[in-house]
């Protein structure tokens, strides 16, 4: 497996790919992005450059984040290092902090063996595309950032911002905690063993939840499955709290920047509704356009139809999204794998927020029904969604081009987007054909009805690929 380079950083496998000497690499590579932009920006100022930095629960956070902040420290960086603790809370620190950037010891929902650095701007978002080609040719240059002896940075602990992101959303206007506290919930968190397994049931707590339940929160880093929180690796999970006799439960991936939600009854709420959820609460409170990518449900547009709002779609990626989000000046966007991107806050994905609008949003409904959580979905658009893919050896992008090109004349009926691979939009449903980054394949996406039409759907778009393909 080789290493992977995105906007949101570096990711590979501990020994394989992810060595000492590539985090050492990019450790510098970054420490003198950072150095120059703070030079670019502030001319005057002599300060050290002062970076952030957090990690995610796995066993090997801990060394690696020893190894890069010992590295910022000899390229003449000061150091805040926050523990372990979220992706957004270190999106938070960096921001609250005034620091040049950040980084995140996470491979958010990869396995165990796998680890990442995210890097944060000194707003605490993650770099732009342009951004990380300057990072890149750094990386290739001889004389990276390094300092003397007398030049050295320092190193500080910070352990208070798991409070401080806890506050920032407790103070926001739309969450009412006498209100949750009547309903007197009773929740089950599932944090998978990660960075979200003190902060997510202590802001339940916060919330006014009358009674926490905790399922794999210690913080051990050793997950106990798959910790990616999609249906097929929370069957246990889902078993367990239709045991419990619990109103909720709450999921969350091993750095917290996704929420998945489960009823009462052991069903999944549906990591397509998470930000649906949220935003159509949140746009009570405030009024403005909503964004969400490109492959996320059709269920949000009809949200934002009903606020009379515009909705955006961006490519896939959260970078994207706050991209565009930030263009049209939106209130609320996110991602349909359960990340709700809150401005009021800060521009990342922020599983915490999403907790906290999603439980103000079922208690004010449930104070006025008295139903469950499952009735509860029952009140928003339904829509099923299909994820295929097809694998394709030895296709170019310009073959790539061609082969959407040919699909995209088929459909002469279809609303066609092509900013992201293809997407075909059709009154009973759409469909969404995009090329991994990292693999030969293209990924299919489908969404009606009906399991049955979406996986329809996406068949027939996959038989229409193999014969082109083959033609």
């Amino acid at each position: 497996m080789s290493l992977m380079i995105s906007v949101s950083g570096i990711r590979g496998v501990v020994g394989a790919s992810l060595t000492p000497e590539t985090l050492t690499d990019f450790t510098m590579a970054f420490a003198t992005w950072v150095s120059r932009r703070k030079a670019l920006q502030n001319p005057a100022s002599d300060a050290k450059p002062k970076i952030v930095i957090g990690r995610d629960s796995r066993p090997t956070g801990g060394i690696i984040t020893q190894l890069v902040s010992s590295t910022l420290n000899l390229c003449g960086c000061d150091v805040i290092d926050v523990g372990m603790t979220t992706t957004p809370t270190v999106e938070l620190a960096t921001a609250g902090e005034e620091a040049d950037g950040g980084l995140i010891v996470t491979a958010s929902h990869n396995p165990v063996e796998w680890n990442a650095l995210k890097m944060l701007d000194e707003k605490g978002e993650f770099l732009t595309a342009s951004d990380v080609e300057e990072l890149l040719v750094i990386l290739n240059e001889k004389n990276k950032e390094s300092a003397r002896w007398d030049g050295l940075g320092s190193m500080t602990a910070n352990g208070s911002w798991d409070k401080k992101h806890i506050d920032r959303i407790l103070k926001l206007d739309c969450i009412d905690r006498d209100l949750i506290s009547s309903m007197k919930f009773r929740v089950l968190v599932d944090a998978v063993e990660g960075a979200g397994s003190f902060i997510v049931p202590e802001l339940c707590r916060q919330l006014g939840i009358a009674e926490v339940k905790t399922l794999a929160c210690l913080g051990t880093g050793i997950f106990p499955r798959n910790p990616e929180p999609v249906e097929e690796n929370l069957r246990e999970t889902m078993d367990i709290l239709s045991k419990e006799s619990c109103d909720l439960g709450i999921i969350v991936d091993p750095d917290a920047d996704r929420l998945a939600l489960i009823c009462e009854d052991g069903t999944l709420f549906g990591e397509e509704y998470t930000l649906v959820a949220c935003a159509d609460f949140y746009l009570k409170h405030h009024n403005g356009p909503v964004v969400n990518n490109l492959s996320s449900s059709r269920a949000l547009q009809d949200i934002a139809e009903k606020h009379e709002v515009e909705c955006y779609s961006a490519k896939v990626g959260e970078a994207n999204v706050t991209e565009v989000m930030k263009g049209c000046n939106a209130v609320i966007g996110g991602e349909g794998n359960g990340g709700v991107i809150l401005p009021e806050l800060h521009y990342g994905r922020d599983a915490l927020a999403g907790i906290a609008l999603f439980i103000q949003a079922f208690a004010e409904w449930k104070a006025v029904t008295d139903g469950t959580l499952s009735e509860f979905r029952k009140t928003f658009p339904n829509y099923v969604m299909s994820k295929q893919k097809v694998k394709l050896d030895g296709m170019t992008k310009e073959s790539l081009a061609a082969l959407f090109d040919t699909i995209a004349a088929r459909h002469p009926e279809a609303s066609i987007n092509r900013l992201d691979g293809i997407k075909l939009d059709f009154p009973e449903g759409w469909v969404h054909l995009r090329p991994s980054n990292t693999e030969p394949i293209v990924r299919i996406y489908t969404e009606a009805a009906t399991k049955a039409e979406a996986d329809a759907l996406a068949a027939r778009f996959i038989d229409e690929i193999n014969q082109s393909t083959i033609a």
